[in-house]
């Protein structure tokens, strides 16, 4: 293929870039705010040496515009809470008293007051806290953030492209505030919203700004006439401003279908467009609308949310055909299909990775690389890129026959896999009997989701051993200490399902891919969960095995320190891939069933080991849902089956639990039923046991944990607080059928708050006990 040369120059771009740091120095520098150890003063200079870096490192890669505004010390959805007024009422004191301590009080709460509900950004692990909206919010304009990093680019010397969530996919993320009517809708507040985001436009023309991207990612989701006609007034008010930069409005994570049409026809001056998610669905939805004759059009062939090299030919393909489609005359600038702040920075980082495999990873800094070759290809033809593309050629072919992707064993046994293997051998109402009799529980039993503080003696020792400063022996020592301190504290606090606490694990996808063959981990790779929250997504290469039990000695240690049941702790097949940078060549569910029938191996291997409950988390079934409705059955299909797969060959007395956590599970419970497992937990504390309300309407016929304490604040939940969430709960599940537990695990906490709040959760569910009439049991 040979491509033309295009009639204007193509710029490179991108919509957002990693906010951490090479070194995660931004987490480091918050952190130690929080802790006293670090002024305010301190934290903002990191911050600036950070922007200033990204900008940087950007201009010299040959990018042309560079966001602003998208660096963030929490969550770029709460920033635009900030700029637009919406603060919670009890939080208002805070914000009043010190700006930045009353930001972090909404991310983080308080001992006193509870901070925003969070959950998942769409299909991704980045977490966002949901805007509290109401008939009576008020909004004001605050654009100070904005405009002072839209000046600091531009005293640099860079042309600053501010970065604003769109003011249509805010409102459809936001829910009603407490005390607000459950079917308030938060879109109605948009012609009260558009003037604040008017006077935010108009601030950043003034401090420099030529350009203001506006985010509506939501717009690619299945959206209602009156949501299209939203988006239609709120682009015509906008785009209609005398006093405005030109506005480009971006979308991601998929195609826009309707809404193109919407946004084609408004008064802005360009739209970004994913072409790596969407397939050709916004080819073909350009191609009917007739292009967009006068706008700029940034075309995401690069994917923002993988980490695999693209392929040159086949996004400059894509390139030419939407140069057909727009006229020679219209401008087609060249990004990644989202933000960048969904992969790590620097692959280059990676110094333990085979050099063969690391020539087909491209994180951050190299799909920047990336989005410039297709630039300058698409602008001065393929000549002039023709050394990157046999280099690219030779990276791909590589990969395809590398031996690492395909093993004959693994796919001659899935291939074998029958409807049967995906079937517990007895239903529901008679396994529940066989586990009541055979565990003994006690009414509303209480336990943990699985991982307990890691502590910094834990870190270091990790550390210690990766270092050669202690060996293995002494290491499993230390293990055996932690995991003897955390089975004698729950005893103590009375919960009557154990956990080991898993001090071995670095993270919970981490551990099992690193004993998983197919799977390659990462030195550097971090990538942002939530606010401090960076994890480390294990790369998914090739076909997938187990070559030995992983978690089976750990669990059978702390089985023989008590006569309580200790929980077996694995991450489920869905979640393994949702939480990895998963191969893209190919289907989804047939790495799926890899994964199930590796973690098969492994709980039958802990229930012949003893092991009577074992908990399988999905916390990423929701998150993977795809976000067309149209795709929800083939997706759900295969992940319901990937789980009864994993989990389907124990004994009826073997009980089985899953955990999910930070998602809108009403969308999903037939699925949760589908899933078949005996015990479900789930976040519900900063939802106000919304999910508990989701599962009784539907009729859910098994166990359940809605979450009664918030484990991503610090604050301690009082027995009181503790067992009004019980009492909530029970409205909608029957104590019979009601577990007592945190909304997730408890690694990010200290010990000191983690003892105390478990110690009143055990007591709000003793409390409740006590109330309950006798039949209850």
């Amino acid at each position: 293929m040979t491509a033309k040369p295009a009639a204007a120059a193509a710029r490179a771009t991108v919509y957002g870039y990693p906010r951490q740091g090479p070194n995660r120095e931004l987490k480091k520098a918050i952190e130690g705010y929080w802790k006293g150890r670090v002024d305010a003063a301190a934290l903002r200079e990191t911050a600036a040496e950070l922007r200033r870096g990204s900008w940087q490192q950007l201009a010299e890669a040959g990018v042309h515009d560079v966001p602003t505004g998208d660096f963030s010390y929490y969550d770029h959805v709460l920033d635009t809470s900030v700029m637009v007024g919406a603060v919670p009422g009890r939080h208002r004191a805070a914000v009043d008293a010190d700006a930045l301590d009353g930001y972090f009080a909404m991310a983080r709460g308080t001992q006193d007051v509870a901070p925003l509900e969070m959950t998942k950004w769409f299909d991704t692990n980045y977490h966002y806290l949901v805007p509290e909206l109401g008939p009576d919010t008020v909004f004001t304009a605050d654009s100070a953030k904005q405009v002072a990093e839209c000046a600091e680019a531009l005293a640099l010397g860079h042309t600053p492209r501010p970065v604003l969530v769109g003011p249509v996919t805010y409102l459809l993320l936001a829910k009603p505030a407490p005390g607000v009517a459950a079917d308030f809708e938060p879109l109605t507040l948009l012609d009260r919203l558009l003037p604040v985001y008017a006077e935010v436009l108009a601030d950043l023309r003034a401090a420099g700004a030529a350009w203001v991207q506006l985010d509506e990612p939501a717009l690619v989701q299945d959206r209602t006439p009156a949501e299209l006609n939203a988006a239609a007034r709120a682009y015509r008010a906008l785009g209609g401003l005398a006093d405005r930069p030109q506005l480009l409005v971006a979308s991601y994570f998929g195609r826009l279908g309707e809404a193109l049409t919407v946004l084609a026809k408004a008064p802005v001056d360009g739209l970004a467009l994913d072409f790596t998610e969407s397939g050709a669905g916004n080819l073909d939805d350009l191609a009917a609308a007739g292009g967009l004759p006068g706008k700029r059009l940034v075309a995401g062939v690069v994917n923002g949310r993988n980490i695999w090299i693209n392929d040159y030919e086949k996004s400059l393909a894509t390139l030419a055909t939407l140069g057909t489609l727009l006229g020679l005359a219209d401008r087609v600038d060249v990004s990644a299909s989202c933000s960048l702040l969904h992969v790590p920075l620097d692959a280059d980082a990676e110094h333990d990775i085979d050099p063969q495999i690391a020539r087909w990873l491209a994180f951050a800094r190299q799909k920047t690389e990336e989005i410039v070759v297709l630039a300058r290809g698409l602008t001065g033809g393929t000549d002039t890129i023709a050394a990157e593309l046999a280099a690219n050629r030779a990276d791909l072919a590589s990969r395809a026959g590398a031996a690492l992707t395909r093993d004959p064993a693994v796919r001659a046994r899935t291939a074998a896999v029958t409807d049967a293997d995906g079937r517990r051998s007895q239903p529901y109402t008679e396994r529940s009997a066989a586990q009541r009799a055979h565990l003994g529980l006690p009414l509303l039993p209480t336990t943990t989701i699985g991982s307990f503080p890691q502590t910094t003696e834990l870190r270091t020792a990790r550390a210690d051993l990766r270092a050669g400063r202690i060996d293995e022996a002494g290491y499993e020592e230390r293990i055996k200490d932690e995991i003897r301190e955390v089975l004698s504290f729950q005893e103590k606090a009375g919960l009557d399902v154990l956990v080991h606490g898993e001090p071995e694990r670095n993270d919970m996808v981490q551990y099992f891919a690193e004993q998983l063959t197919g799977y390659l981990a990462t030195q550097h790779g971090w990538v942002q969960s939530y606010g401090t929250r960076y994890v480390r997504p294990p790369v998914l290469a090739g076909d997938i095995s187990r070559p030995e039990p992983m978690t089976v000695r750990w669990t059978t240690y702390a089985q023989s320190l008590t006569a309580r049941p200790v929980k077996g702790m694995l991450t489920g097949p869905v979640t393994m891939l949702a939480w990895s940078f998963v191969r893209d060549d190919q289907p989804l569910g047939d790495t799926a069933r890899q994964v199930a029938l590796a973690l098969r191996d492994e709980v039958n291997d802990l229930e012949a080991s003893g092991t009577s409950v074992i908990q399988v988390d999905e916390p990423a079934l929701r998150e993977t849902l795809p976000l067309r409705a149209a795709e929800h059955a083939a997706y759900l299909e295969w992940a319901t089956e990937s789980f009864r797969l994993a989990t389907g060959g124990v004994r009826p007395d073997t009980q089985i639990h899953t955990h999910m956590c930070y998602a809108e599970f009403g969308d999903i419970v037939q699925a949760i039923d589908d899933l078949d497992a005996d015990v479900i937990s789930l976040e519900a504390a900063r939802s106000h046991m919304q999910v508990a309300r989701e599962l009784a309407a539907h009729g859910y016929p098994r166990e359940a944990g809605p979450g009664v304490y918030d484990i991503h604040s610090p604050r301690i939940p009082s027995t009181e607080e503790a067992a009004a969430l019980l009492r909530k709960g029970l409205e909608a599940i029957p104590a019979s059928r009601l577990w007592v537990n945190p909304d997730c695990g408890l690694k990010t906490r200290g010990w000191p708050e983690t003892r105390a709040s478990l110690e009143n959760l055990v007591a709000a569910a003793r409390e409740i006990r006590a109330e309950l009439p006798t039949e209850a049991a």
